[in-house]
Protein backbone atom coordinates (compact mmCIF):
# COMPACT_ATOMS: atom_id res chain seq x y z
CA UNK A 1 0.00 0.00 0.00
CA UNK A 2 1.17 3.53 -1.13
CA UNK A 3 0.91 5.94 1.48
CA UNK A 4 0.93 10.20 1.26
CA UNK A 5 3.09 11.30 4.24
CA UNK A 6 1.09 12.28 6.70
CA UNK A 7 1.10 15.83 8.65
CA UNK A 8 3.00 15.59 12.38
CA UNK A 9 -0.51 16.49 13.59
CA UNK A 10 -2.51 13.60 11.88
CA UNK A 11 0.09 11.62 13.34
CA UNK A 12 0.53 12.39 16.57
CA UNK A 13 -3.50 12.66 17.31
CA UNK A 14 -3.79 8.87 15.90
CA UNK A 15 -0.69 7.81 17.99
CA UNK A 16 -2.78 9.25 20.88
CA UNK A 17 -6.07 7.89 20.00
CA UNK A 18 -5.29 4.75 19.90
CA UNK A 19 -2.94 4.43 23.02
CA UNK A 20 -5.70 6.02 25.04
CA UNK A 21 -8.23 3.74 23.64
CA UNK A 22 -6.01 0.82 24.69
CA UNK A 23 -5.38 1.88 27.60
CA UNK A 24 -9.28 2.41 28.64
CA UNK A 25 -9.27 -0.91 27.22
CA UNK A 26 -6.63 -2.95 29.75
CA UNK A 27 -8.51 -0.83 32.33
CA UNK A 28 -11.74 -2.23 31.91
CA UNK A 29 -10.18 -5.70 31.60
CA UNK A 30 -8.55 -4.88 35.17
CA UNK A 31 -11.87 -3.71 36.30
CA UNK A 32 -13.39 -7.04 34.98
CA UNK A 33 -10.88 -9.02 36.97
CA UNK A 34 -11.68 -7.64 40.02
CA UNK A 35 -15.22 -7.81 39.40
CA UNK A 36 -14.88 -11.37 38.92
CA UNK A 37 -12.71 -11.36 42.88
CA UNK A 38 -15.96 -9.25 43.99
CA UNK A 39 -17.83 -12.02 43.17
CA UNK A 40 -16.17 -14.89 44.71
CA UNK A 41 -15.69 -13.53 47.68
CA UNK A 42 -19.34 -12.63 48.37
CA UNK A 43 -19.99 -16.11 47.50
CA UNK A 44 -17.51 -17.69 49.97
CA UNK A 45 -19.22 -15.23 52.77
CA UNK A 46 -21.87 -17.07 52.91
CA UNK A 47 -20.27 -19.91 54.00
CA UNK A 48 -18.46 -17.91 56.12
CA UNK A 49 -17.93 -18.54 59.84
CA UNK A 50 -20.75 -16.17 61.73
CA UNK A 51 -18.96 -13.16 63.26
CA UNK A 52 -20.76 -11.39 65.92
CA UNK A 53 -22.73 -8.11 64.45
CA UNK A 54 -21.47 -5.67 67.04
CA UNK A 55 -17.94 -6.23 65.56
CA UNK A 56 -18.72 -4.84 62.00
CA UNK A 57 -21.37 -3.06 62.69
CA UNK A 58 -19.63 0.25 61.47
CA UNK A 59 -17.71 -1.46 58.84
CA UNK A 60 -17.92 0.24 55.66
CA UNK A 61 -15.54 -1.04 53.48
CA UNK A 62 -17.31 -1.64 49.65
CA UNK A 63 -15.65 -5.34 49.23
CA UNK A 64 -16.50 -6.36 52.53
CA UNK A 65 -19.23 -8.81 53.01
CA UNK A 66 -19.10 -9.86 56.61
CA UNK A 67 -21.30 -13.09 58.05
CA UNK A 68 -23.00 -12.11 60.83
CA UNK A 69 -25.28 -13.15 63.28
CA UNK A 70 -27.48 -10.54 65.44
CA UNK A 71 -30.64 -10.79 67.92
CA UNK A 72 -32.76 -8.07 68.59
CA UNK A 73 -36.63 -7.18 67.05
CA UNK A 74 -38.44 -5.69 64.23
CA UNK A 75 -40.19 -2.55 64.30
CA UNK A 76 -44.16 -3.12 64.26
CA UNK A 77 -44.86 -2.56 60.25
CA UNK A 78 -42.05 -0.07 59.35
CA UNK A 79 -41.19 -1.72 56.08
CA UNK A 80 -40.30 -0.36 52.75
CA UNK A 81 -40.93 -2.14 49.61
CA UNK A 82 -38.09 -1.21 46.70
CA UNK A 83 -40.22 -0.86 43.47
CA UNK A 84 -39.29 -2.30 39.83
CA UNK A 85 -36.88 -5.43 41.28
CA UNK A 86 -36.20 -8.08 38.86
CA UNK A 87 -35.43 -11.75 39.70
CA UNK A 88 -35.06 -13.48 36.68
CA UNK A 89 -37.41 -12.08 34.15
CA UNK A 90 -40.04 -12.12 37.04
CA UNK A 91 -40.78 -8.33 38.06
CA UNK A 92 -41.47 -7.12 41.63
CA UNK A 93 -40.90 -6.06 45.24
CA UNK A 94 -37.78 -5.96 47.55
CA UNK A 95 -39.11 -5.67 50.94
CA UNK A 96 -36.59 -3.93 53.38
CA UNK A 97 -37.97 -4.41 57.53
CA UNK A 98 -36.31 -1.56 60.49
CA UNK A 99 -34.92 -3.95 62.49
CA UNK A 100 -33.32 -2.93 66.22
CA UNK A 101 -30.55 -4.91 67.34
CA UNK A 102 -30.99 -5.25 71.31
CA UNK A 103 -28.87 -3.04 73.31
CA UNK A 104 -28.95 -0.79 70.30
CA UNK A 105 -30.68 2.65 69.35
CA UNK A 106 -29.62 2.58 65.88
CA UNK A 107 -32.08 0.60 63.20
CA UNK A 108 -30.53 -1.85 61.22
CA UNK A 109 -32.12 -2.02 57.51
CA UNK A 110 -33.12 -5.86 56.71
CA UNK A 111 -33.25 -6.91 53.08
CA UNK A 112 -35.96 -9.84 53.95
CA UNK A 113 -36.50 -10.30 49.93
CA UNK A 114 -37.91 -10.66 46.87
CA UNK A 115 -41.74 -10.63 46.07
CA UNK A 116 -43.04 -11.10 42.57
CA UNK A 117 -45.66 -8.86 41.35
CA UNK A 118 -47.27 -9.21 37.94
CA UNK A 119 -46.97 -5.13 36.62
CA UNK A 120 -46.08 -2.05 38.33
CA UNK A 121 -49.66 -1.18 38.10
CA UNK A 122 -50.90 -4.39 39.80
CA UNK A 123 -51.76 -4.33 43.12
CA UNK A 124 -48.39 -4.59 45.66
CA UNK A 125 -47.41 -8.43 46.46
CA UNK A 126 -49.04 -8.86 50.18
CA UNK A 127 -46.12 -8.42 52.92
CA UNK A 128 -45.72 -11.81 55.18
CA UNK A 129 -46.19 -10.46 59.17
CA UNK A 130 -42.90 -9.46 60.69
CA UNK A 131 -42.01 -12.16 63.40
CA UNK A 132 -42.60 -10.25 66.89
CA UNK A 133 -40.23 -10.83 69.80
CA UNK A 134 -36.59 -11.21 70.02
CA UNK A 135 -35.22 -12.97 67.41
CA UNK A 136 -31.91 -13.90 65.73
CA UNK A 137 -30.76 -13.14 62.21
CA UNK A 138 -28.06 -14.39 60.55
CA UNK A 139 -26.68 -13.67 57.01
CA UNK A 140 -24.67 -10.71 55.17
CA UNK A 141 -23.80 -7.45 56.14
CA UNK A 142 -23.50 -5.35 52.79
CA UNK A 143 -24.05 -1.98 51.21
CA UNK A 144 -27.53 -1.05 50.47
CA UNK A 145 -28.50 -1.40 46.71
CA UNK A 146 -26.91 1.43 45.08
CA UNK A 147 -29.76 4.66 44.70
CA UNK A 148 -28.72 5.52 40.73
CA UNK A 149 -30.83 8.21 39.54
CA UNK A 150 -33.10 9.51 42.40
CA UNK A 151 -35.94 10.38 40.09
CA UNK A 152 -38.86 12.19 41.90
CA UNK A 153 -36.92 13.13 45.04
CA UNK A 154 -37.37 11.67 48.16
CA UNK A 155 -40.86 10.24 48.06
CA UNK A 156 -41.02 9.31 52.17
CA UNK A 157 -42.97 12.38 53.19
CA UNK A 158 -45.75 12.37 50.73
CA UNK A 159 -46.69 8.35 52.54
CA UNK A 160 -48.42 8.48 55.65
CA UNK A 161 -49.18 4.69 55.56
CA UNK A 162 -47.35 1.54 55.86
CA UNK A 163 -45.54 0.05 53.84
CA UNK A 164 -43.86 2.57 51.91
CA UNK A 165 -43.14 2.30 48.18
CA UNK A 166 -40.12 3.44 46.77
CA UNK A 167 -37.93 3.51 43.91
CA UNK A 168 -34.13 3.51 45.82
CA UNK A 169 -33.44 2.83 49.07
CA UNK A 170 -31.00 6.28 50.40
CA UNK A 171 -29.92 5.28 54.45
CA UNK A 172 -30.41 8.73 55.18
CA UNK A 173 -33.94 9.68 53.87
CA UNK A 174 -34.83 6.23 56.07
CA UNK A 175 -33.36 7.55 58.84
CA UNK A 176 -35.32 10.78 58.56
CA UNK A 177 -38.37 9.05 58.12
CA UNK A 178 -37.80 6.97 61.26
CA UNK A 179 -36.94 9.48 63.07
CA UNK A 180 -33.69 7.84 64.45
CA UNK A 181 -29.66 6.95 63.60
CA UNK A 182 -29.24 4.12 60.73
CA UNK A 183 -26.89 1.67 60.33
CA UNK A 184 -24.60 2.38 57.16
CA UNK A 185 -25.31 -1.30 55.67
CA UNK A 186 -27.90 -3.60 55.48
CA UNK A 187 -28.54 -7.25 56.09
CA UNK A 188 -29.21 -9.67 53.79
CA UNK A 189 -30.85 -12.79 55.57
CA UNK A 190 -29.69 -16.38 54.52
CA UNK A 191 -32.11 -18.57 52.49
CA UNK A 192 -34.93 -19.64 54.44
CA UNK A 193 -37.81 -21.56 52.20
CA UNK A 194 -40.25 -21.27 54.38
CA UNK A 195 -39.77 -17.07 54.77
CA UNK A 196 -42.07 -16.49 51.21
CA UNK A 197 -39.09 -14.65 50.13
CA UNK A 198 -37.05 -15.07 47.39
CA UNK A 199 -33.40 -15.12 48.51
CA UNK A 200 -30.78 -14.80 45.56
CA UNK A 201 -28.32 -12.40 46.35
CA UNK A 202 -25.74 -11.12 44.29
CA UNK A 203 -23.54 -7.64 44.85
CA UNK A 204 -24.56 -4.70 43.50
CA UNK A 205 -22.05 -3.76 40.91
CA UNK A 206 -21.45 -4.23 36.94
CA UNK A 207 -20.95 -8.11 36.22
CA UNK A 208 -17.38 -8.73 34.73
CA UNK A 209 -18.91 -9.29 31.48
CA UNK A 210 -19.81 -5.78 30.95
CA UNK A 211 -16.27 -4.69 31.46
CA UNK A 212 -15.27 -7.02 29.18
CA UNK A 213 -17.98 -5.96 26.63
CA UNK A 214 -16.63 -2.12 27.28
CA UNK A 215 -12.97 -3.28 27.01
CA UNK A 216 -13.95 -5.16 23.76
CA UNK A 217 -15.53 -1.68 22.75
CA UNK A 218 -12.06 0.44 23.55
CA UNK A 219 -9.92 -1.83 21.44
CA UNK A 220 -12.02 -1.66 18.64
CA UNK A 221 -11.91 2.09 18.66
CA UNK A 222 -8.10 1.46 18.19
CA UNK A 223 -8.59 -0.63 14.80
CA UNK A 224 -10.61 1.95 13.72
CA UNK A 225 -8.54 4.43 14.40
CA UNK A 226 -6.08 2.90 12.78
CA UNK A 227 -8.01 2.02 9.77
CA UNK A 228 -9.02 5.73 9.19
CA UNK A 229 -5.65 6.99 9.53
CA UNK A 230 -4.08 4.62 6.67
CA UNK A 231 -7.24 5.06 4.29
CA UNK A 232 -7.03 9.13 4.93
CA UNK A 233 -3.21 8.84 3.99
CA UNK A 234 -3.86 5.92 0.66
CA UNK A 235 -3.13 7.04 -1.98
CA UNK A 236 -4.97 7.02 -4.99
CA UNK A 237 -3.82 4.03 -7.96
CA UNK A 238 -1.84 6.45 -10.62
CA UNK A 239 -1.04 9.39 -8.21
CA UNK A 240 2.59 10.35 -8.70
CA UNK A 241 5.23 10.36 -5.47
Amino acid sequence: MRLRRPTTFALLLTMFGVAAFIALGVWQLGRARQKEALLARFANAAHAPVQSFADVAHDTSADAYPHVQVQGSFDPGRVYLLDNRMQGEQLGVDVFAAFTPRNRDRVLLVDLGFLPRRAPGETLPVVPSLTSGQVALRGLYAPAPAPGLKLGGDALPRQAHWPKLVTYIDLDDIAADLHRQVYPRVLLPDADPASGYVRQWTPDTFPPARHRAYAFQWFTFALVAVVIFFAMHRKPSGEQS
